[in-house]
């Protein structure tokens, strides 16, 4: 089969940084899947793989997590999906990824793919939604108010593919106001049109910002990037006994300022269920099948910014160096091999 991958941790610059090659035809065991791959999409969890995971000696390492396919056979212990079904996901960190022709994924990781979308649109949506929808749902609990405090959730980086997701999930499920950070015209009627109810310019300090809205303390802050440059503004702006949660690597911060709030602090990684086989594996299954029924109401909307054309190395290295240049919005797309 055709795939893209690379040997060795290497800027995207370099040559060798992503390069396409041919590998064996994986075969379904115990409850995965052998998808047939047909769009996928680029998230920052590549870049960083591709620049600090090294495979093993003289082995390739195929990245890639959001994918839409077709099912084209399944492990003797599958019984959510049969050969034929339309299918999207976001895969696990500790395989092999889905920049392949055929990929192997645990079925209880997997959604049905939303009838309304083609496929380089679904394909924009599986990583961003689980996570959004686990840090919303599993993490805040923001159906649960914070007594006294506005009933809004700060959404930092708003129109990133997280961003993206979580303003829309908030806005179809709950009664929660969203304040959403952006910092330039596109990216703020970006976020506006997903449903933001405020916009605040994460280039200025956050505290003000948001006290200037007039709406009091918000209940949650979410914070999909640049935390340690923020958290001092969210321990600030953040109601007493609220909740605070994050999805990147910052550097140190001083958890110690959330104390005399009594703030709690939740991390996200929407990898953790299949790292570890946890007991409730299965709920992303179920979070996918509910966001593709969303879709398909038309209560929330791919967040598809950009397609970069067919699946190789020199559209996934330009994909790469445009969200290691942090001026993307929405997603990068790529379709069929």
């Amino acid at each position: 089969m055709k795939a893209v991958g690379y040997l060795q941790p290497l800027p995207i610059e370099h040559a060798g940084s992503l390069v396409d090659i041919d590998l064996p035809d994986p075969v379904p065991t115990g409850r995965d899947l052998l998808v047939r791959i047909q769009a996928v999409s680029v998230n920052p969890v590549d870049t960083k793989m591709r620049r600090n995971s090294a495979p093993a000696a003289g082995e390739y390492r195929v990245l890639g997590w959001d994918a839409v396919g077709v099912v084209e056979a399944v492990g003797p212990g599958c019984r959510l999906f049969a050969p034929g079904d339309a299918v999207f996901y976001a895969g696990a960190i500790g395989r092999q990824g889905t920049n392949a022709e055929l990929h192997l994924v645990d079925e209880r990781i997997v959604g049905r793919k939303p009838a309304m979308l083609s496929n380089a649109e679904a394909a924009a949506m599986p990583l961003t939604a689980i996570t959004a929808w686990e840090m919303l749902f599993d993490r805040l609990d923001i159906r649960k108010p914070v007594p006294g405090a506005a009933n809004a959730i700060v959404v930092i980086g708003g129109a990133g593919g997280v961003g993206s997701m979580t303003i829309q999930l908030v806005k179809a499920l709950t009664d929660v106001a969203v304040i959403a950070t952006a910092s330039r015209p596109e990216t703020r009627d970006w976020v506006l049109s997903l449903g933001a109810d405020h916009v605040i310019d994460h280039t200025k300090p956050l505290a003000p910002e948001i006290a200037h809205l007039g709406i009091g303390a918000p209940a949650f802050v979410f914070s999909t990037t640049q935390t340690d440059r923020h958290f001092d503004g969210i321990a600030e702006a953040i109601a007493p006994q609220g909740r605070f949660g994050l999805i990147d690597d910052p550097e140190p911060i001083d958890v110690r300022k959330l104390k005399r709030k009594s703030v709690s602090l939740h991390w996200e990684l929407m990898f953790t269920r299949s790292i570890f086989g946890t007991a409730d594996m299965e709920q992303q299954h179920a979070l996918l099948t509910e966001v593709s029924r969303l879709v398909d109401r038309g209560r929330i909307r791919t967040t598809i910014a950009e397609h970069f054309g067919s699946i190789n190395a020199k559209n996934l290295k330009k994909a790469h160096a445009l969200l290691e240049s942090g001026k993307a919005k929405g997603k990068i797309v790529l379709e069929g091999f």
